[in-house]
């Protein structure tokens, strides 16, 4: 059904006139001291039988007569504005700049964890699609894009010290499962380096990785007290996936100390 049959049909469900909605209009483009807002009985018979696009203010005056969500009706044209937050992450700014979270439909929901696994040991690193024992639905207002029943997230355990303190224990990792080949290029900085999620027999493990033949070591940081560990890639130790981004605490909430120490 094409855009302005729907408005239609919404205009008749509620057994509103054409020229109602004209009077209707002409109120609301009175108090906003904008003629634009006004919709004329032509234009509305228009946009109902044609492939003609309303005006944004012509689309509030008909979001306030027919009490539908603005958004709503834009998505009957095709604009979603919930995908905007999507497009600007594909296209960030070049500049450090301040930013909020703007939510055009505060009612819609998404899955998310309402309760976590009682018996989960935060000291060791897990998937946290493991560590969760009840999904719900909570509004979108309180979490954007992130869709954690379909997407694998990581955490890294409080006594996993392997990338400390670059990578600290008790951060949540994204995992991209569709790369699990350890990558040799040649990297810059430490920070260029891939991190991978790695399954063990005993549990998991996010770490640099190298790989020769069968033989997939786990590279520490060099400031990590850890290790280095060595495993048979697919019989010990099988890559989830490469990390691709991290949420991480960089103050000690346990340590007063960086918040109330006043510059010297």
């Amino acid at each position: 059904m094409r855009p302005g049959e729907r408005l239609k049909q919404v205009r008749t469900q509620l057994g509103i006139t054409t020229r109602e909605v004209t009077e209707k209009s002409e109120r609301i483009a009175r108090v906003e001291g904008n003629e634009e807002f006004h919709i004329s009985n032509a234009w509305l018979t228009q946009i109902e039988n044609t492939d003609a696009t309303p005006s944004i203010y012509k689309l509030f005056s008909l979001s306030v007569i027919y009490h539908v969500k603005f958004a709503d009706l834009l998505n009957l044209f095709g604009v979603d504005l919930l995908n905007i937050g999507k497009h600007q992450m594909l296209i960030p700014l070049e500049q450090t700049h301040l930013t909020n979270i703007d939510v055009a439909d505060s009612d819609r929901t998404v899955t998310f964890p309402v309760r976590f696994d009682r018996g989960f040991n935060l000291e060791q690193t897990n998937l946290l699609s493991r560590m969760v024992e009840l999904w719900g639905q909570v509004p979108i207002s309180l979490i954007q894009h992130l869709d954690l029943r379909h997407n694998l997230y990581g955490y890294v355990g409080l006594g996993d010290q392997t990338l400390a303190p670059m990578l600290k224990p008790g951060s949540f990792v994204q995992i991209n499962q569709k790369s699990r080949k350890v990558q040799t290029f040649k990297w810059r900085t430490e920070f260029d380096r891939p991190i991978y999620f790695v399954e063990l027999r005993d549990g998991y493990a996010c770490s640099w990785c190298e790989q020769q033949g069968s033989r997939l070591t786990l590279v520490p940081h060099p400031l990590s007290p850890c290790a280095v560990r060595r495993f048979v890639h697919g019989t010990d130790a099988e890559i989830v996936g490469q990390v691709i981004g991290v949420a991480m605490r960089i103050v000690d909430v346990n340590s007063g100390d960086a918040v109330s120490e006043s510059p010297r």
